[in-house]
């Protein structure tokens, strides 16, 4: 009878020792899914992504078209300062009429 008693009560301790064991590695995987998640997402971030020809190009080609506006704006404005110089003759100033 005694031998009955022990076994008992160490099957109901077995029995909540596994029940807290069975939660504890639910917790411990809930916080690896989470990590496993965070790395996922550190690694899409970092790491290098080849970029392709069409990428490149487009890239490229956004690039030389607003190099190409610059120039544009520049030539203008070059212009636009020469027409509207006023023009000096031995400390005569003679103002030129600006055309439009």
């Amino acid at each position: 009878e005694q031998d009955v008693k022990y076994k008992t009560k160490e099957s109901t301790e077995l029995d909540k020792t596994a029940a807290e064991t069975s939660s504890d590695r639910a917790g411990v995987q809930e916080e690896l899914d989470a990590v496993l998640t965070y790395l996922k997402g550190i690694e899409e971030q970092c790491i290098a992504k080849a970029e392709t020809f069409e990428e490149r190009k487009a890239r490229f080609e956004a690039e030389l078209a607003g190099l190409k506006e610059a120039l544009r704006v520049l030539e203008e404005e070059t212009a636009l300062l020469q027409r509207n110089s006023a023009r000096h003759l031995r400390g005569l100033t003679v103002h030129v009429p600006m055309t439009a």
